[in-house]
């Protein structure tokens, strides 16, 4: 039995040994691959492509404004392009030629002053949002009746105000007002929420009527209505 366990005494340095050979080993092993492991790291985060929308953003584009100008005939060509809209040529602030297939109007005092300081821009877009100032047009009437006529035309519909002949009815309810009305665009129902901020007198007398819906209505001479529809709106000029 001594011989047994002297035999087991023995065997167990031997065993301690192997394991602890084996341990070495194990970590040379892991020095020698760890080098090799981080240049594949470095490889595959080269080749790995960016993902998309994380390119880099050059900051002076952020900064960038177009330089809106004072349009004249000297500087500024207006011509109809294909669906009705309205093309542009100019030299720019840098006194180069730019073109706009297509070009917005929209006047900064479309009832005081209709004629005067016009804003003309570039189209609205998804992608870039609101559109510049090209320039600006101090007074139409500068430019030939070609295209006064044109600029007039892209105005019309964009400010699309019909002339009130009659109100035919009125009445309130819920706080609001309803007039049934007979206009240059033909027989309308008109809905005001407040007709003391709806209904605007100018100095020169014509009463502009803005509903509920944004829509825009004008009396061009109050004082030639019927005594009815003055009656409508009396109270509220």
């Amino acid at each position: 039995m001594n011989e047994t366990k002297n035999a087991a005494v023995k065997e167990e340095p031997k065993k301690a040994e192997v394991t602890e050979k084996k341990t070495e080993a194990e970590a040379e092993e892991k020095k020698e691959t760890a080098p090799a492991a981080k240049e594949e790291a470095k490889e595959e985060k080269k080749e790995t492509p960016a993902e998309e929308g994380s390119e880099e953003i050059n900051t002076d584009d952020l900064f960038k404004h177009r330089v809106s100008i004072n349009l004249t005939p000297e500087n500024a060509w207006f011509s109809p392009s294909a669906g009705g809209l309205i093309s542009l040529k100019i030299i720019n602030a840098e006194g180069e030629e730019e073109f706009f297939e297509r070009v917005v109007i929209r006047r900064s005092f479309p009832v005081t002053s209709p004629d005067e300081f016009l804003s003309v821009r570039e189209p609205d877009t998804r992608a870039k949002g609101r559109g510049a100032e090209i320039g600006m047009i101090r007074n139409i009437h500068i430019f030939d009746q070609t295209t006064v006529d044109l600029i007039n035309a892209e105005l019309d519909i964009r400010y699309f105000t019909p002339t009130i002949s009659k109100i035919t009815s009125a009445k309130e309810k819920f706080g609001y007002t309803y007039w049934e009305a007979e206009t240059s665009a033909g027989k309308v129902s008109i809905v005001l929420n407040n007709p003391f901020s709806n209904i605007r007198v100018l100095e020169d007398g014509r009463i502009y009527i803005f509903d509920m819906d944004g829509n825009c209505f004008l009396i061009p001479d109050p004082a030639a209505l019927d005594r009815q529809s003055f009656r409508a709106i009396e109270i509220y000029i």
